[in-house]
């Protein structure tokens, strides 16, 4: 979470003027509101109350510096984990980026001279009632691509993203994050954008080149910079892209027959895998832990001072709250299977 100094918040109840890096917690909470009244209206009842209720209040522990500054760093909340949730969304976004770059020095001391580079692979767009026929013909030519004797990767981490266009259809594409040898980019291994485009058009089986994007993972000034601060920043910006939002809450909030049938589409697929030498290092399963996302942990001590912060729906922002009063009556929330229409 954010450090901000104390002046910053001073006299104020809400979570974003005190921690003004925690401002994301309104925006996504926001979401999730439209989303469990769009649920409602096209009768995903439960749905909506799990996203309805989903982190209605968040306790913050505080801390302070000899500096004078003050961190708020998330103990507790509770989550519904409805697979679009914009809240969940998010958390998980951030829960696969910190579980990646706490893994990246062990893969950087395992394989010191190896390069990373990221590919986002495509197909025509599709029909939204086509989309899970079409997520399962690209995970087939996935696997076969693997198998391929040109694929240089030694370990990859591969996500789904499905985009909403104007017309209605869906657009489901991959964005890979490959880990490839030393000498990859000076020898007969390398891939040229146009390999890679007929190779995957070869898996796929199509009559069309597919549009396809393949960049090596470097500083935004090139070789010029190999310095470890650079490296890591281009290696979080392609974790970053790589690890994202599934599908964008505004394409979700869209509209509703779309959000239905893509509700039904994506039910039970998965949409982060890894494999290769990467399996190793962490785990493809999805993650249970919503609150931790920090790249370094701290210490939790039982001195922690607790702020409770209470979702305000008509000021749509979290403020200082009692969150005994908002947990009454609340039973357990766990992500549901498709609910009966």
């Amino acid at each position: 979470m954010s450090t901000s100094k104390t002046t910053e918040g001073e006299g104020s109840w809400y979570l974003s003027d005190i921690s003004p890096a925690d401002k994301s917690w309104d925006k996504h909470r926001t979401e999730s509101d439209e989303l469990a009244k769009l649920y409602e209206t096209i009768g995903y009842s439960r749905y909506s109350e799990r996203i309805g209720e989903c982190s209605q209040w968040l306790a913050y522990a505080m801390q302070s510096n000899d500096e004078g500054q003050i961190k708020l760093k998330l103990r507790e909340a509770r989550f519904c984990r409805v697979r679009h949730c914009a809240v969940c969304q998010w958390r998980r976004q951030l829960m696969w980026r910190a579980r990646f770059y706490k893994a990246l020095p062990e893969i950087q001391k395992a394989f010191p001279t190896a390069r990373w580079i990221f590919v986002t692979l495509t197909v025509r767009n599709c029909e939204l009632t086509e989309l899970r026929a079409t997520l399962n013909w690209m995970n087939g030519a996935w696997k076969k691509l693997l198998l391929r004797k040109e694929f240089p990767a030694l370990g990859f981490i591969k996500s789904v993203e499905v985009t909403r266009k104007a017309d209605g259809t869906a657009h489901p594409h991959f964005h890979c994050l490959m880990l490839v040898p030393a000498g990859y980019f000076s020898s007969q291994k390398y891939m040229s954008q146009a390999k890679w485009v007929a190779l995957w058009q070869s898996c796929l089986k199509t009559d069309y080149a597919p549009i396809l994007d393949v960049r090596a993972v470097k500083s935004t000034k090139g070789t010029s910079d190999d310095s470890p601060e650079a490296s890591n920043a281009a290696m979080l910006r392609a974790i970053c892209e790589t690890l994202k939002y599934a599908v964008k809450p505004s394409d979700l909030l869209a509209d509703p027959k779309w959000l239905d049938e893509l509700t039904k589409q994506l039910q039970k697929t998965r949409a982060v895998s890894v494999g290769g030498c990467l399996r190793e290092f962490f785990s493809e399963d999805e993650p249970e832990d919503l609150i931790n996302s920090e790249i370094e942990e701290d210490e939790k001590t039982e001195d922690d001072a607790i702020l409770d912060f209470i979702w305000s729906t008509f000021v749509k922002r979290y403020k200082q709250g009692n969150r005994k009063q908002s947990k009454k009556n609340e039973g357990p929330l766990q992500e549901s299977s498709l609910p009966a229409k």
